[in-house]
This record gives C-alpha cells, structure tokens and sequence, in this order.
C-alpha cells in the first residue's frame, strides 16, 4: 500500500528514493521514540520491513501521527514486510529498490551490533544502505551501571560453545559483556564458567534484562544468589572485576592450590600471574624444605611464593619483581595469605639479586631476554642440593636454558603440563584447555 503523494508534512526528512535502503535502528520506546529524521523516514516510506514485534507498532503509530496532524489525511500505511526470517523479506526489499520506492528497515538497537545489519550487508552492499543506530545493548547495560566502558572487553555465546568465555577470563579483563544465548544456559552457564576459573570473588557479576524496556531489570548477583525464577530471556551479563574480599582467616585457606580469584592483580596487566593448576605443579617440582632460601624471581602477584612459604613457614622468601608498584601488591597477597616474606624487591635481575642472600630454592618466573644471564647467576650462587624451576611457554626457551644447567652439572628434568578446566555445555561439561606449560628443572648435586 504506497502512500499517497505529498504524505509528509513538514517532517525533517524523507526516505531516499535513490536506490538505498534506511536501516533504522529502535529502543523500547518504539516508533514514537525515534529521532525526528528517522520518523520522518518511516513516514516517506512505501515499505517498512521490520521484526514482527517492531511491526504491531506501525499502524498505531502511523494513526496517531496523522491524527496529530503530520501527515496527509488520506496517507496510507506503508506495506509492512516481516524479517522474522529475513531470506523471505529480501524479493520485497529488492522490488521496492528497483522500482524506486522508498523503504525503510526497522531492527532494535545498532543494527550493525549482533543485528540484522551484517545480513543486509551481505545482500544489498554498504552503496545500497543508510544505517540510523540507536543505542546497543551494551551501551545500556554500562549506562545502568554509570561505569566507562573503553576499557571492556565483550563476547558472544549466541550459538557458541563456552570455551571462548574461560579463555577469556584468563586474561582478567577490566569489565567483560557476556551476550548470553539462553538457548546453552544463558546467565547461569556465565556463573558456573566464572565459578569453574575460580575468579567469583574478583568479579561482580550484573544480569541485566530486558534493556531499555519500561520494566527492565538491572541487578548484582552474590555468588550464592540464585538467578531470578523469572529471569528474561533478553538478558546479558557483565562481569565487572573488583578486588576480591580478603579472607576472613587465612588460616581457614587451603594449605595450597588456592583459586586465582584470591590473589590481588596489577591493573594494568590482570591475568598475568601463575594459573592454579600450573602452580600446585611448581611447587611439588621445588621440593620445598622445612627451612632454608627460596628465591621468587619474576614474582608478579607472590602467587607460588607467597603459597610456597604458607607449606613451608620455616622458609625465608625473598621476592624480586622488576613492575613498579609490585612490592606493595606481594605485600597486600602475603597478608592475605597470613604469610610474612623476607623481603620483597622492586628491581630487576640478575642485577638485584646480589642483595639476597644464597638460595636453596629458586623459581624463575621472568626474566624475557635476560633469562639466560638471570639463570646463570642464579647457578653461581645456588646451594648444594639447590633445586632451580622455570616455567616456560616456547621450546626455543627450553632449547636456550637447558644446557645452562647441564654445563653446571645439574641433573636436569623437563616435562610439559596440560590443564583442562570444566565448562558448562548444554546439558553436559566441555574441558577448555589452558595454555600448556613447560617446566624445566635443575637439582645441583
């Protein structure tokens, strides 16, 4: 049904003739709620293609705006053309650009977020489109939580197996946005990934639903909170990081292999610290004595130190970690723990080791491309019956070092470690790997 000629009165604009199709991007306030240039569009338009949801609205709108007097008195509604299933609204689309009538598309918020918009792309070309977003869901949700959100990261679960999401987490994102597919768990599926990387208590976890509608719902959830039995299905979820509430007593810990969630992180490089697994294995491979000098170098966040010293308190720990700012955070991680290092030095080495006293334990967690000059002068002062660690993440590293401890005469070991962590997936667990591990290990004789 086209409208009839001269339909808009005094609108700011008209639909393109030319060829081109206006995408238009919607929120919960519908039509009446668009920008005037858009509804000026939509008045001009032959054709409006939309969600049938979007579609209910057209013909009340369109009464109430010729009621109001901005448009023709015998205007008739463009013809509407569902996109529910967008293949079957493309001959429609395509007969109104060649016949030059103007047609307008509807979608819900920016149609190049998730929406139709990479569909219209892929039939028409950008030379065939105008696109007028409107506010996407993830410009809501940070809106609602009054939080910048340059600094967010997002992710995508619509048909997507979860591993994504833990990978994701490992890397300790400022502020994450989960587009959840309620169709594989949804907001739950969230949680238990959150609670499988055990980071709950590093994260506030934010179900946000039904953005931008008149009963949306905007909540934090605890870890032991139950999702709301009436959870929406439009929803999405961030996960906003926070620093985790010390422990109540650190002697009610576990004695080791304690969730990465606990330990306070640099802001700047969340995510770099030892993952829990990778650790419980560094410390079997130190063989800690009951007393004696263990050496952290390239420390991070304290995490195998600090929980090495919690096994052995009778060993004196010395911390070396060349971040600035990362002698107050291994401090913080210590009194957490309930534990007391040594010492702790900002510094970098093999320069600053010449501080500490001779070791009888060594990690060496750093130490980029002065690995090998921080080995050798670890091996200069290493006791008898020392044991050096090195985690590694490249073989050309395994290659460099080892002969380092062979030409010392130690007794080398190398193993490679693989860590899976559960995941939700539908009904059922998928095991999402963490990155693999070398170790490499000397004992001198």
């Amino acid at each position: 049904m086209a409208p009839v000629a001269g339909n808009v009165l005094g609108s700011e604009g008209t639909a393109d003739s030319s060829g081109v199709l206006a995408v238009i991007g919607t929120d919960a306030g519908g039509l009446a709620a668009l920008p005037l240039k858009a509804q000026a569009l939509i008045r001009s338009a032959a054709l409006v293609a939309g969600p049938r949801r979007l579609l209910e609205a057209l013909e009340p709108w369109w009464a109430a705006e010729k009621a109001a007097g901005r448009l023709h008195p015998q205007a008739t509604c463009p013809e509407p053309v569902s996109t529910d299933r967008p293949e079957t609204a493309w001959p429609a689309l395509e007969a109104a650009l060649a016949g030059g009538r103007p047609a307008v598309v509807l979608a819900s918020g920016d149609p190049l977020w998730f929406g139709i918009g990479r569909l219209l792309l892929q039939r028409f070309g950008p030379e065939r489109l105008r696109f007028h977003p409107a506010p996407s869901s993830l410009q809501l949700a940070f809106a609602r939580l009054g939080r910048p959100w340059q600094d967010a990261s997002w992710i995508s679960l619509h048909g997507r197996d979860p591993e994504p999401l833990a990978a994701a987490l490992q890397k300790r994102p400022a502020a994450l946005a989960v587009l959840t597919d309620p169709g594989r768990g949804g907001a739950d599926a969230v949680r238990r990934i959150l609670r499988a990387s055990g980071l709950e208590s590093a994260y506030a976890l934010w179900l946000c639903e039904r953005l931008g509608h008149p009963d949306e719902r905007v909540q934090r959830l605890a870890p032991a909170t139950p999702l709301p039995a009436d959870c929406d299905p439009l929803h999405l979820v961030l996960l906003i990081a926070e620093p985790p509430a010390p422990p109540v007593d650190p002697a009610a810990l576990p004695l080791f292999g304690l969730d990465d969630g606990l330990f306070l992180q640099h802001d700047d490089r969340p995510g770099l610290m030892t993952k829990r697994e990778v650790r419980i294995q560094l410390l079997a491979d130190l063989e800690l004595p009951e007393r004696g000098v263990l050496w952290d170098i390239g420390a991070g966040v304290g995490s195998v130190g600090l929980e090495a010293l919690r096994l052995r308190p009778g060993l004196a720990g010395w911390f070396l970690e060349q971040r600035g700012g990362s002698a107050g955070l291994i401090a913080a991680n210590a009194e957490r723990l309930g534990v007391g290092p040594a010492g702790i030095q900002e510094g970098r080495a093999p320069e600053a080791l010449a501080a500490l006293p001779d070791p009888d334990r060594v990690l060496i967690g750093g130490g980029g491309r002065e690995r090998a000059a921080v080995l050798a002068a670890v091996l200069e002062r290493l006791r008898p019956g020392g044991v050096v660690v090195i985690p590694l993440a490249t073989v050309e590293a395994l290659a460099e070092l080892r002969p380092l401890l062979e030409q010392a005469g130690c007794r080398v070991a190398v193993a490679q470690h693989q860590a899976w962590r559960g995941a939700p997936l539908a009904d059922g667990t998928r095991l999402a790997p963490l990155n693999p591990v070398l170790v490499l290990k000397g004992r001198r004789g």
